[in-house]
């Protein structure tokens, strides 16, 4: 039965939700039979008449009090003018009311061209059975599978062609949902006006009070030569760190064309914008294939596909993520601020004036230094102060047991079996309350579980069984004497049942859980696409490790789509304490991320706390329920001894056939376990005893560290 938290959580999700307002059509539609001109109710909303024009054509939609103003008028004029059964007008099969590009569908087999059209000739969309086949030279390749409909955007009027194209050499934009844009574009001002004035490109926001996400040109490297632009981006810096000199020419005919670039310049993302007029944005993000702005890691084999392939999979992930921005862990980022926006609009009580406020319940407009222990050695609140008090070390798991701790019974086991948490740092950011404000200083505070911070305590007196690793440090090893920790660390020394009395404290007075909404659409985004490749929530446990040892292979998009999603997790967590870059830094100064207000170290150190804290529970649950001790853990993967090759020859199940709670169980949900793989235990043993970690191992190659950073 859903608490009372939770119903109010879910109401008050429904009263944030944004006003519904009829098609633009209908609007139109309804203004005329009113026998109102789109001046006089420019007059009566007090505002211009472009901007009901805006309205009425799809370009934009107003804001509140605005929004709820027209709204209401609307509906008036709905009761009095309803729309006559016969002859039915839908929005759908009325002709756009601007000027459109020329578009082309595929079907995955063949896809056709519409013939050329005058620019001022509204056309629609053509039956590609209806058109001439599409010349050989140029194929398409698509996969029409439910997963490909299902990741269909919304539509929205404003954004008739998803939030994304890929251009190729040829002038062909692949959109996100199966469409084909001629893009005449010969230069990059070219393709961004194109953009923004006739693509139709972009994507709603994701917040009442947040923006809309700005339309994504990925280019490919014939596009990006076709634009004047180099195919490769060569230097000696790393190759995120490279950009176009300000001398290029592509870079001097953005200025002339007074488009601006963000301080990033020209990279593999860049952005080009101008100031926005009026609430209406002028911004376009680029992506250049060649320049490796899709990294391997992240989107596997992605950048060497067909760039209808490609568009399917940024579709995909831009529908149930966010338009990529940049990196994954740059998307991560940018997802908290659009699902918690800085600011709303709110009533001036003085002059009654509708003016920029503070969005409760987000990280505001302004960074905040952390607290001296939640910060970075180089960071200008230690090096300033003269700091040596210490640090926080809320990292995640790198332990390995002691050799001489395996029992006989133990190395005689035929098999070492890794067990991998699906998404851990996701699972420990649902419901996580974290703080939101600056950090407070006291001493010899009690400890409150409830109160998110970083605690000076000394735990070096609690002993537990050497067969597990501690849950205090990232070791695993025994404290050693007073150290700082994360809120968590600490209710979980509480639950263990001992006395926690802190030295000294940072603690943040307002609080809130700001990820939730973050966890909630990565979530649904993780568990959606592991559904598509055939992984879903009704398996068994047998079926679900037959399911996920072939994943991969039945759509390799998707693939990609889930990989990037685990990623933006990843990133996402450790950019909230990105390190300093480039080999100019000198200790003491400010870096460029110490200006968002998403730089929170300590945000990034909660995760990590519950999530390790989240491990030893289980490691310890499993060792009451099974009598078994982990051979060693690595962030959120943990190898066991096991009689069998499977899982579900160790992992504790009821009479019933049921998981027991408590312990790992498999599924595909965030928090749960999966088969990371399978090594003999003399393998295992061998490792051990040369210092190394049999977890970063066990699937058959070296596992990256998911340290969060």
């Amino acid at each position: 039965m859903a608490s009372e938290e939770e119903l109010f959580a879910s109401v008050d999700a429904l009263l944030e939700e944004e006003p519904h307002l009829p098609p633009p059509a209908e609007r139109a539609r309804l203004r005329e039979a009113a026998g109102i001109t789109q001046a006089r109710l420019a007059t009566a909303l007090k505002t211009t008449t472009q901007s009901v024009k805006n309205w009425e054509n799809g370009r934009s939609e107003p804001k509140s009090p605005r929004l709820d103003a027209y709204q209401r008028l609307l509906k008036g004029w709905a009761a009095k003018y309803p729309v006559h059964k016969t002859p039915a007008v839908t929005p759908a099969s009325a002709p756009p009311p601007r000027s459109e590009p020329v578009v082309e569908t595929f079907t995955g087999q063949a896809a056709s061209r519409a013939p050329t059209v005058e620019a001022d000739a509204p056309v629609k969309a053509p039956d590609a059975t209806a058109m001439p086949e599409r010349p050989a030279a140029r194929p398409v390749t698509s996969r029409l599978s439910a997963a490909k409909k299902a990741a269909q955007p919304a539509a929205d009027p404003r954004f008739p062609h998803g939030p994304l194209a890929v251009l190729d050499g040829d002038g062909s934009a692949y959109g996100a949902d199966g469409i084909v844009l001629d893009c005449p574009a010969t230069s990059v001002v070219e393709l961004v006006e194109w953009t923004l004035r006739e693509s139709g490109l972009g994507a709603a926001k994701l917040n009442r009070y947040g923006k809309d996400s700005d339309p994504l040109i990925v280019l490919t490297a014939a596009a990006a030569v076709k634009l004047g632009l180099p195919e490769r981006l060569e230097g000696h810096e790393q190759r995120r760190s490279l950009r176009l000199p300000a001398d290029h020419p592509v870079v001097k005919q953005v200025a002339k064309a007074k488009w601006q670039l963000t301080q990033r310049g020209f990279g593999p993302w860049a952005r080009i914008y101008r100031t926005a007029q009026g609430r209406e944005r002028q911004c376009v993000q680029l992506a250049i294939l060649s320049w490796d702005a899709l990294d391997e890691r992240s989107w596997p084999g992605v950048a060497e596909m067909e760039a209808a392939d490609i568009a399917r999979v940024l579709g995909v992930y831009a529908t149930r993520v966010i338009t990529p921005r940049g990196s994954t862990a740059v998307s991560g980022l940018e997802l908290m601020t659009a699902l918690r926006p800085p600011t709303k609009a709110v009533q001036d009580p003085a002059t009654g004036n509708w003016i920029s406020g503070h969005n409760a319940g987000s990280l505001g407009t302004e960074p905040i230094d952390p607290a001296p222990p939640e910060a970075t050695p180089e960071h200008p609140v230690v090096v300033n102060s003269g700091w040596s008090g210490g640090f926080l070390d809320e990292e995640a798991y790198q332990w390995v047991r002691d050799v001489s701790l395996l029992t006989d019974e133990e190395c005689t086991l035929p098999y070492a079996v890794g067990l991998d948490l699906n998404t851990a740092f996701l699972a420990a950011a649902a419901r996580l309350v974290v703080g939101l404000s600056a950090p407070d200083h006291f001493h010899s505070p009690t400890f409150n579980p409830k109160i998110p911070g970083s605690w000076l305590v000394d735990l070096s007196h609690i002993e537990l069984d050497p067969r597990l690793p501690s849950p205090f440090t990232p070791s695993g090893q025994r404290p050693e004497g007073p150290a700082w920790y994360q809120t968590h660390t600490l209710a979980y020394a509480q639950e263990l049942g001992y006395d926690v009395q802190p030295i000294e404290a940072y603690l943040r007075r307002e609080t809130g859980a700001y990820l939730d909404p973050w966890h909630d659409r990565l979530k649904t985004a993780y568990v959606d696409t592991l559904a598509d490749l055939g992984v879903t929530k009704d398996l068994t446990d047998a079926e679900f490790l037959a399911a996920m040892e072939h994943h991969k292979d039945a759509d390799p998009a998707m693939a990609a789509v889930l990989s990037a999603i685990k990623a933006t997790v990843k990133g996402g967590v450790g950019k909230l304490r990105e390190r300093p870059q480039g080999r100019h830094y000198k200790q003491g100064e400010r870096w460029p991320a110490l200006q968002r207000p998403t730089w929170r170290p300590d945000i990034r150190a909660a995760v990590i706390s519950k999530a390790r804290v989240n491990m030893h529970r289980k490691l310890r649950n499993m060792a009451s329920m099974t009598g078994l001790y982990p051979l060693a853990v690595l962030s959120d993967c943990v190898v066991y001894p096991s009689p069998g090759e499977s899982p579900l020859d160790f992992l504790p199940y009821a009479a019933s056939g049921k998981p027991q709670p408590g312990a790992f169980r498999l599924g595909p949900t965030p928090g749960l376990a999966k088969l990371e793989g399978v090594q003999t235990m003399l393998w295992a043993v061998d490792l051990m005893e040369q210092g190394h970690n049999p977890a970063r191992h066990i699937k058959g190659g070296d596992a990256v560290l998911d340290e969060g950073e």
